[in-house]
């Protein structure tokens, strides 16, 4: 039988919420895991906001947002919170019943500085690695180090050489923007929109741009990412890795994989002094790496640490793809690094809800 179309809707609606989410949909153990991180931070949001006023957005529901955003490749604050009016499992994941009102973009972009001033999103992170080490998917031995870069949102058009005292606008038909012959480094020139990110290419054959260095420590059983920085791009993936791996107990860290860009003497040297095998990639060019020698790469042991590297990679392909991070949509390393964060605790509640599930 042809089913009709009457046109009229129902006043009122006897589903609720609950009802509509599949019960093996995966958002339910991510939100599980999410709540059970924020209700351990509940003693900080009770210090970030006062007693008394005008209530504001609830910092586990920023911060949630924060997640469906890199979950679901939202382009941006507005288009995510014009996503609220229509999609019921956004409301669903936030704790919102279907007749509350949105979020207004404006003040949803500026309760941002509140999370910033706190540091918020580090202790999110660190909450989620410490369930993930809690269930016993994390190595506390065996680990990667690597870096990657993160395209600036502001524009070439934007650098200007540091003496120069005109502060009007860039102009956007480049008839006052001419490098030619110029040479642009990072000692004589910076970008107005964004003084943080740094002049940086990556090879010979590729255009020079604004970046900032993503820099990751991941566990080698699970491929979880245990500690995630947004750093200048002179700072080095070496000299960040080294400050990474100080935060942990290098006491029981065993061996450190990594790329050729981590064959250095000084960097080897200090893995040693810290009784840390270096499981690095090693440059076959006639050079010796004292403390890298055939005695290091002859084991298994090595050659597990070389497959394992490339786990990863696998997260930076994600936070990329998936939740944008291929090109940061703020200005400024702080608030580049905050969302960058959140994408990595969405990434790792993602791989902990495929390699254990909840029980629902």
């Amino acid at each position: 039988m042809r089913g009709e179309s009457s046109g009229q809707h129902d006043a009122f609606s006897y589903v609720s919420l609950e009802e509509r989410i599949p019960k093996n949909h995966p958002l339910r153990t991510i939100r599980e895991r999410a709540d059970r991180a924020l209700k351990r931070l509940s003693p900080l949001f009770e210090e970030m906001y006062a007693g008394t006023g005008r209530p504001s957005i609830p910092p586990e529901r920023l911060l949630k947002a924060q997640l469906l955003i890199a979950l679901y490749s939202i382009r941006s604050d507005r288009q995510f919170c014009e996503s609220l009016s229509w999609n019921l499992l956004h409301r669903w994941f936030l704790g919102m019943t279907m007749d509350e009102p949105g979020f207004v973009p404006s003040s949803f972009s500026k309760n941002r500085e509140r999370l910033l001033e706190h540091e918020v999103a580090p202790r999110f992170f660190a909450e989620i690695v410490r369930q993930a080490k809690a269930e016993k998917l994390l190595s506390e031995e065996h680990f990667t180090v690597d870096g990657t870069l993160i395209e600036s949102l502001a524009s070439l058009k934007s650098v200007r050489r540091k003496d120069d005292d005109d502060d009007g606008p860039i102009d956007p038909d480049n008839q006052g923007v001419d490098f030619h012959g110029e040479r642009r480094t990072n000692d004589t020139h910076a970008s107005i929109t964004d003084p943080e990110a740094r002049l940086f290419r990556k090879s010979r054959a590729a255009a020079t741009k604004l970046y900032f260095s993503g820099n990751a420590v991941a566990e080698n059983r699970c491929g979880l990412i245990v500690d995630f920085s947004v750093d200048d791009i002179l700072t080095g993936e070496r000299a960040a890795a080294l400050r990474q791996l100080t935060r942990r107990k290098h006491r029981h860290i065993k061996t450190v994989a990594g790329d050729k860009g981590y064959c250095t003497k000084d960097f080897v040297a200090t893995l040693r002094e810290r009784g840390i095998s270096p499981h690095i990639a090693f440059i076959d060019d006639g050079r010796k790496v004292p403390g890298l020698d055939q005695r290091t790469r002859r084991h298994a042991s090595y050659a597990l640490s070389q497959r394992k590297r490339k786990l990863i990679e696998q997260a930076f392909g994600w936070v990329k793809d998936i939740a944008g991070l291929r090109k940061s949509r703020f200005f400024g390393r702080a608030k580049t690094e905050l969302y960058a964060l959140m994408a990595m605790s969405a990434y790792n509640l993602t791989r902990m809800a495929t390699l254990r599930p909840l029980a629902t």
